[in-house]
Order: structure tokens, then C-alpha cells, then sequence
């Protein structure tokens, strides 16, 4: 008899059919790309998601961004585990918050970064940096998880936390009992197993015409015409999931991963809202980006996974 231990929790036997089942709720609220957005249902996606270990081809052959290394395409195994169905919302950080008192370094900082496009005439008018390469990109003081678009703007708790570095998600994930993603269980969830998926449902942007992720729908920086339902974050689990049933595997808010890029940089995946295939056609699977370990920004979040191990009893 084989048990599957869900670390470091209690023993728990894992019936994956009824996992996958539990966790693959939709709330069947895509949009139509004519950007008609249909309204919420209640859904619930508490249970994690056990993903079967396997082998596949990581990376791509095909790179878009040389620099970020996205290939070449390397047989790559991993072993069985369980992931979070949804990026980690505000509520679910405002209770580890609650619980801890744990302050954030964007917090700690007194800043950190959001684009010009989503701030008030107030807010902007108290910046004073932008990013170098990106201008669009503004050091706002009083930013963080709590006031994502600088003092005065609030958070909802349905929509997944931001402004939280790599340190960070690092203290959430170890408080919650489990770790963050590494780079090849998440591309490989991401593709549901699959070989050579652009993304997580195939290799057709909008197969049926229904959007699918949410990404940066427009003219960038100037413009979004929010097609795709959603100009900033969207509340988890708004798209179909995956074949996993996993939500916003791309789009929505980039994702940390365990990987190190180099020095103090840590590999994130998936792009987030503030993707444009014009400049950040990141929104793939095999792609890939990074930042340092203490960087937050306004479309940076992060899911957990959990460690399984099978007891032959």
C-alpha cells in the first residue's frame, strides 16, 4: 500500500481524480475579446493540486529574448508535488500578516514600483525616479501590498498579492507550511506535461476567440482598451484553468520561482498584465525573466507548492 504525505503536514491520502476535480473549478466568466466581461460566480480553490512527476523537454528552441536563456530545449525531469491552484491573493497574505506581524520590504523601503499609467494626477506628482530602461516605471513612495497603486488606492482581497519580493513569498510560503515553485515544476505544470505548448491550453494565442490570459491589450505604454477583461490584476481563477487546473499560469502577475539566475537575481515566469508582444512577449511558458531577491513591483506575485512523498507501508 503506497501513501502520499503532503510535508510537512499531517498524512493524507491523496485521491488525485477528486483533487483535480476539486481544484479545477470554473468560474466560466472569460471574457469575449469584443472585451464584453460577463459577471463573477463564487468560486473556491483551497485544495492544492497534485501534479504527477515526469519528464519533459524544459526550455525552447524557438527563443524569443536570447539574453534570458530560454533555450535550448532540455529533457528535464521532476518528481511529484503539489501546487496551489491560484496566485496567493491579498487575503490569503493579509492572514499570514495578521498572524505574524510580518512587515514587507517594499514596506520596509518605503517604496516600490508601479507603472505611471495606473497612478493618480496626486500620487505621480510625488515621484521623483523612474526606471532607466523602462520609464514607465515610477518609484512611488507608500506603495506596497496594502495601497498597490500608492496611498489612497486599496487592495482586493480576491485578486493576487503584489509589491512582494523573493524574500518576501519565501516568508509566506514557509509560514503556509510549503516552498516556492522551482523554475522546471513550473514550466512544467504550466504546459500540463506537454511538450512544445507555447501556453498553458496550446499553441494558439485565442483559439475560439475568448480570452484566455490577461495581458496588456492596446497601444504600450499609452493605452489599455482592457479586451481581455482586465486592465491591472484580475481576481484568481477568472480565466479556464489549465489541464491541471491551474489558474493564470500566464498573465495576471509575474510568479517567483526558487531558481537562481545569477548572483542575487531569482528566475520569475509567466509575464503578468503589463505584457505587450511588442515588448514583453513573456507570456509563454518556456519564457522566462528575472529580478533581484528584494524587488517588488506592482505585477509581481508568486504561488506555492508542496513536497509529496510516497511511503510504501
Amino acid at each position: 500500500m503506497q501513501l502520499l504525505l503532503h510535508v510537512p503536514t499531517a498524512i493524507i491520502i491523496l485521491l488525485v481524480a477528486i483533487l483535480r476535480t476539486i481544484s479545477s473549478q470554473s468560474c466560466d466568466s472569460s471574457p469575449s475579446l469584443s472585451g464584453t466581461v460577463p459577471s463573477q460566480g463564487s468560486c473556491s480553490f483551497t485544495s492544492p493540486v497534485f501534479i504527477a512527476g515526469g519528464t519533459f523537454n524544459k526550455g525552447t528552441n524557438t527563443p524569443v529574448f536570447m539574453a534570458d536563456l530560454e533555450g535550448p530545449s532540455t529533457p528535464t525531469s521532476v518528481s511529484d508535488f503539489l501546487m496551489d491552484p491560484t496566485q496567493v491573493t491579498n487575503g490569503e497574505f493579509e492572514a499570514f500578516v495578521r498572524d505574524t506581524g510580518y512587515v514587507t520590504e517594499a514596506e520596509g523601503y518605503g517604496n516600490s514600483f508601479v507603472m505611471g499609467y495606473f497612478l493618480s494626477s496626486e500620487v505621480k506628482s510625488s515621484v521623483s525616479q523612474s526606471a532607466q530602461l523602462a520609464p514607465w516605471w515610477l518609484k512611488v513612495p507608500g506603495a506596497s501590498w496594502r495601497e498597490p497603486e500608492g496611498p489612497g488606492s486599496d487592495f482586493k482581497g480576491d485578486h493576487p498579492v503584489v509589491h512582494v519580493s523573493w524574500n518576501d513569498a519565501n516568508h509566506y510560503c514557509d509560514w503556509a507550511g510549503k516552498r516556492l515553485p522551482s523554475e522546471a515544476e513550473w514550466e512544467y505544470a504550466c504546459r500540463s506535461g506537454k511538450e512544445d505548448r507555447l501556453f498553458p491550453w496550446g499553441n494558439k494565442w485565442s483559439p475560439k476567440g475568448q480570452a484566455l490570459a490577461n495581458i496588456w491589450t492596446g497601444d504600450f505604454p499609452s493605452q489599455n482598451d482592457a479586451l481581455d477583461g482586465y486592465a491591472s490584476t484580475n481576481p484568481v481563477g477568472f480565466y479556464p484553468p489549465n489541464a491541471y487546473g491551474l489558474y493564470d499560469m500566464i498573465g495576471n502577475v509575474w510568479e517567483w520561482t526558487s531558481d537562481v539566475w545569477r548572483g542575487k537575481s531569482r528566475v520569475k515566469k509567466g509575464g503578468s498584465f503589463m505584457c505587450h508582444k511588442s515588448h514583453c512577449y513573456r507570456y509563454r511558458c518556456a519564457a522566462r525573466s528575472q529580478n533581484t531577491e528584494d524587488t517588488s513591483a506592482h505585477n509581481l506575485g508568486f504561488r506555492c507548492v508542496s513536497d509529496v512523498m510516497h511511503l510504501d507501508l
